[in-house]
């Protein structure tokens, strides 16, 4: 048998370079293709050095014991920490992932609701420990940021201004969904006491919406229409998962 006989059906070698460069839930995506993607990702930590997670899309699923998991594939060479809109996140969470990855030099947490400016400090702090200076730092989004923090944080990474750390400055209302949420469904507004139904997308549903779509099995959260796309099946089931659940769930079988 020649050689392009046996390697019939197998990826492109190509396709293995770019590995390292997808987002979490894209290699996690890519790993249940075929075994040998698997075999990649199960053996070979060059994909788990630099962390891409974006938790918008899938509704704050990521935790800190799920973080750890992820990270730990590094094996403790972890190099880049990219964690957006990862609510669930918590100081002690990445205060762990800091302590057990030493060469840490890029930590961008925007959106993470459930850092503090305190935990944050903390976390740089630990990989000035390490004797490595961050190369940049973004962390707009987290409330509470004073002029103290952010010298604080200017002194630890040896800046003499504040460009390697984003805050993400805006000024005035944009007119933009952020401050006039909408149901995705009908398109009336969305009330402050219905924003706690959430949704596995990234839109916005009134609770009359909410209560007639169809649910996830493992969370309970619906699809809007527009996104309905999304499911994933359950073998010898009627029912569906949401994306975050199927990807967790293939996180917890690597």
């Amino acid at each position: 048998m020649d050689q392009g006989s046996s390697n019939k059906g197998l990826p492109h070698e190509s396709l293995y370079l770019v590995l390292p460069y997808l987002p979490l839930f894209v290699l996690l995506a890519m790993a249940q293709t075929c075994k040998s993607f698997n075999d990649a990702l199960n053996n070979d930590i060059l994909p788990w050095l630099n962390i891409v997670v974006d938790d918008k899309l899938r509704g704050s699923r990521v935790t800190d014991e799920i973080l750890m998991k992820i990270t730990s594939k590094a094996m403790g060479r972890l190099r880049s920490l990219i964690l957006v809109n990862c609510s669930k996140i918590t100081d002690d969470g990445l205060q762990n992932v800091v302590v057990n990855n030493p060469g840490i030099n890029k930590l961008h947490v925007p959106q993470c609701t459930g850092l503090t400016p305190e935990g944050i400090i903390k976390a740089v702090a630990t990989v000035n420990q390490h004797n490595v200076t961050l190369k940049t730092l973004k962390i707009n989004g987290i409330s509470k940021i004073t002029k103290e923090h952010l010298q604080t944080l200017r002194s630890l990474l040896n800046a003499d201004d504040c460009s390697s750390i984003d805050v993400g400055r805006t000024s005035g209302c944009q007119g933009c969904k952020h401050c006039v949420s909408r149901c995705e469904e009908c398109g009336k507004c969305v009330g402050l006491d219905e924003e706690d139904n959430e949704v596995a997308c990234e839109d916005m549903l009134c609770e009359d919406c909410w209560i007639k779509l169809p649910k996830c099995d493992y969370c309970t959260k619906p699809y809007c229409n527009k996104h309905a796309y999304k499911y994933c099946a359950i073998p010898g089931s009627s029912n569906f998962v949401c994306e975050a659940c199927y990807y967790i769930t293939m996180l917890y079988m690597c």
